[in-house]
């Protein structure tokens, strides 16, 4: 048998003090669970909206570069695409909301100057390529939006875990604890008042 359960006023103390400290933990819980379900229902609109701008963008880029290679052909833009540089300023960091860390992108944005000479080249393939920058910048904030929201929506699911257990079986369960105690401390009072009358009854 546990000997905190036995019922005497120190463990009815402790008892009561874990239950104040479960009540608090779940206080606790369900606040951090109310600011990740925020913070994530404003990147699913973000999320959604970077969406909808990259399909546009992807569209107008597509139909760009369809005329660009009817205007210039299809292998003299390819040789072209070679030549241009891998990019390779993506940073990823991390910043922490509510104890969960969730990526922070930094992407360096180039100075709006063509890889390519302008000899032999359209306006359409200009049009492309700046119509794809503004695809690839979208995409790295969609990337960066979207694990983001995947990680606050595991951890929303921890902490509602821990809150249940807290709710549904922690603190019923001191509650219990302290109530048992307390009847059974308060029942042994009342014996001992009976008898110590008893006992000056017979005195007297």
């Amino acid at each position: 048998m546990d000997p905190n359960t036995f019922p005497t006023k120190g463990n009815l103390i402790l008892a009561k003090n874990s239950l104040a400290l479960a009540k608090q933990g779940y206080d606790l819980m369900d606040k951090k669970r109310n600011i990740l379900i925020r913070e994530l229902m404003d990147l699913i609109a973000e999320a959604t909206d970077l969406q909808e701008e990259i399909d546009t963008t992807f569209t107008n880029a597509y139909r760009a570069l369809q005329k660009a290679n009817m205007q210039m052909g299809i292998h003299e833009v390819e040789q072209i695409a070679m030549g241009i540089p891998v990019e390779d300023s993506v940073r990823i960091k991390r910043r922490s909301v509510m104890g969960t860390e969730i990526p922070k992108v930094e992407y360096e944005k180039k100075e709006a100057r063509p890889a390519y000479s302008f000899y032999h080249t359209k306006m359409s393939l200009d049009e492309a390529c700046q119509q794809f920058e503004r695809v690839k910048e979208l995409t790295v904030r969609l990337a960066e939006v979207e694990n983001s929201a995947y990680r606050l929506a595991y951890n929303i699911k921890k902490t509602q875990k821990r809150a249940n257990a807290l709710s549904n079986i922690t603190i019923p369960k001191y509650e219990g604890l302290a109530k048992e105690i307390q009847e059974y401390l308060e029942e042994k009072e009342r014996e001992e008042f009976t008898r110590l009358k008893v006992v000056k009854r017979t005195k007297a």
